[in-house]
């Protein structure tokens, strides 16, 4: 089956499972040496329609969450769409990819997942462990934390809720309890509405590109983190290689 993919996580996933991508869009970078000979022929919120037809695809693969309605609506290709909002969303989806697909490596993936499950996750972040997916500190705390905010954009300020993947992948590495809910899924929120020195500010890697633009962090009083934003929004291998990490190591024997 020939599948243009048009979700960089799924791309990788797909890949590292053995469907035949034939098609996908500049974002999806991984795995590299892969990759590199697929065309390029969207963005997630863009497409060359007649470069993807071009390719003669049997299948356009879709997430809800991540591609605008409109790709979905085009009849030309058939679509197989996903809706990914949590770690508990993915056994199900890559079961029903694997029948789609005729594919056995995705239903192996789909155990992992289950597997991970089982293991629940660390139960809360602790002052003084290491942060999950850390990349470097910008200002380290100096005393406990109350509250916990991912931060994926700037001018406005933007965080995540419970309610979408990263939310569950955060829940799941120990940061639930620091966490406010908002109605949104993707809220604006004001930095001077926490209180500073008992909050830690966790800037992702993406979509904003908060690590080449630290200089505007520079002002904030508050502590914060650089994180690595590919592990805690990448549904599929990424995400899952990395809660099979902190698995092992929660598993660990205690020295």
């Amino acid at each position: 089956m020939r599948v243009v993919s048009l979700i960089p996580s799924w791309t990788e996933t797909l890949l590292e499972a053995g469907v035949n991508v034939v098609g996908r869009t500049r974002f999806c970078v991984y795995p590299a040496d892969k990759v590199r000979n697929i065309p390029a022929v969207a963005g997630t919120k863009n497409w060359d329609f007649a470069a993807i037809k071009a390719l003669k695809p049997d299948l356009l693969l879709l997430d809800k969450e991540e591609n605008p309605k409109w790709m979905a609506e085009q009849t030309e290709i058939p679509v197989f769409s996903t809706h990914i909002t949590s770690i508990q969303s993915m056994p199900g989806a890559l079961a029903q990819m694997a029948l789609r697909f005729h594919n056995a490596g995705l239903v192996k993936l789909a155990t992992r997942w289950d597997s991970i499950q089982a293991w629940r996750g660390l139960s809360r972040w602790e002052y003084g462990e290491p942060i999950p997916g850390f990349i470097e500190w910008g200002r380290e705390p100096e005393r406990p934390i109350r509250n916990v905010v991912y931060v994926i954009w700037r001018n406005p300020w933007m965080t995540v809720s419970r309610s979408t993947f990263i939310g569950s992948m955060l829940s799941t590495v120990g940061f639930g309890p620091f966490l406010r809910d908002f109605p949104e899924k993707y809220p604006r929120f004001n930095i001077a509405d926490y209180e500073a020195s008992e909050t830690l500010l966790l800037f992702s890697s993406e979509p904003y590109p908060f690590l080449r633009k630290k200089d505007v962090l520079n002002p904030l009083f508050a502590p914060y983190a650089f994180v690595d934003g590919e592990r805690f929004s990448w549904f599929g291998m990424r995400s899952l290689r990395f809660l099979e990490e902190l698995r092992s190591r929660d598993m660990s024997p205690s020295p």
